[in-house]
This record gives structure tokens, sequence and C-alpha cells, in this order.
């Protein structure tokens, strides 16, 4: 993952009137803590952040903060965006401080690649159950996605966490047994196979009853005769 340069500010003011008003100048009022140091308040330039993030960075993007006016400059990564309800605008940014050479966990998104046959060829469905996963690696060799190939699934298969090959410096933290995606049979033909089985069920039934009824013996004609000499 590359490293995103960007500087920063310290920021003299806190509270909402002063954060209000540097977001009217295209400001984000920002914090970085961690790394056994206090935290420190911060204003960052919004197009800026969003232009470094759309050129690849994502979520777990790697910052180097570097502090205007001086050669000091530290490594951070993103831990909370908030994001303007209506105006999807960014109102503030939580960084924490990393080590380069200290591993940190990081949720990771999943991306599928191909089509399940299952879909292709037998009308499946495949549910994406599971979205992202908890890793931990070195900071720049967080991947910005687990790609999962799912074009050999079919019907009744399913990928589990620790089916998911993951890079040699990446070490997967959650529950290897969580199931990622299955491929199922659809609703709709769900229904006409168990309509189908009530029906097999049915005629089964049927011809068990239909066994087990009691034998009817006519009369004979030695019995008639019989009835004709009593009269």
């Amino acid at each position: 993952m590359s490293e995103l340069t960007i500087r920063v500010e310290k920021r003299e003011q806190t509270g909402k009137n002063a954060n209000r008003q540097l977001r009217a100048t295209g400001a984000v009022p920002a914090v970085v803590y961690g790394g056994q140091k206090e935290s420190v308040a911060i204003t960052i330039d919004r197009k800026k952040v969003i232009e470094l993030l759309k050129e690849g960075g994502g979520e777990n993007a790697v910052f180097k903060l570097e502090l205007a006016g001086t050669k000091a400059s530290r490594h951070a990564m993103i831990r909370d965006l908030q994001v303007d309800p209506i105006s999807r605008r960014i109102i503030h940014i939580d960084f924490q401080r990393i080590d380069l050479k200290q591993k940190v966990r990081v949720q990771v998104p999943i991306q599928l690649m191909g089509e399940p046959q299952g879909v292709k060829n037998e009308g499946g469905v495949l549910d994406f159950i599971t979205r992202e996963l908890e890793i931990e690696s070195l900071p720049n060799d967080i991947p910005p996605a687990l790609e999962l190939d799912v074009s050999s699934l079919a019907i009744g298969d399913h990928i589990e966490a620790k089916d998911i090959a993951l890079p040699e410096s990446v070490e997967l933290i959650d529950e290897p047994e969580k199931t990622v995606v299955a491929v199922s049979h659809s609703r709709v033909a769900a229904e006409i196979e168990e309509l189908e089985a009530e029906a097999e069920e049915g005629e089964e039934m049927l011809i068990e009853a239909q066994a087990d009824e009691p034998e009817v013996i006519g009369k004979g004609k030695e019995d008639e005769g019989e009835s004709e000499e009593s009269e």
C-alpha cells in the first residue's frame, strides 16, 4: 500500500463554533492520538483528503502527517471518519499514530471474482454473508481487498474465512470457520422442490393405504347353490 503524505496544522481553538468556522474555509477538524503520546488537535484540507483517498488509499490508508512550519512528521491511520448525513461532507477525522514496524489489526473488504457455476448453470443464488475480515499485518502490507474466486461453487457449496488465500505477511484474526459465501437454491426453486417432495410423499401414503385395505372376497357359485337349497 502506498504512503499518502499530507500537511496538517495545529488547531489552536476547539469547540463547535471554531469547528464550524474551519469547515466553512474548506478545512476539517481532526485529532491525532495513540503511540503513548498526548492527543493533538489538528486541521486538514478536506479536498486533499478526498483526493488522496480516491487515488487508492481506501479505508486502511497509511498517512504521513507533516506538521506545517516544522520538520515533524508522523505516520497514522484513519480510525474514525465522520460524515454529515445531509451534505455528505467530511466533518471530523480521528487519526491513530502507528509504527510502520509494528503490526496492526484492521478490517479488510472481500472482493468476489467470477460467477458461480451453481448460479450460472443451476439456477442457484449466491449469498454474500461476510463482506470483510479482520486481519493483522504491518501497515504497509495491508491489502486493499481480499480477492475470492467463486466461479467453481455449485449449489450447496460454501467458502469459509480459512479458505481465503492471504499474503504471506498477513494473518487472519477472524474466526476461521466463519462462512463468507454460499450458493443455495433460489426461493422459487426451493418452493418447487418442496411441493414436488410433498406430492411424492402423498403418492407413497396413498399406495401404502391401498395396500393395507382388507381384501373383499365375493360369493362363489357354491355359496349361491347353498342359498338356493336353503330356500
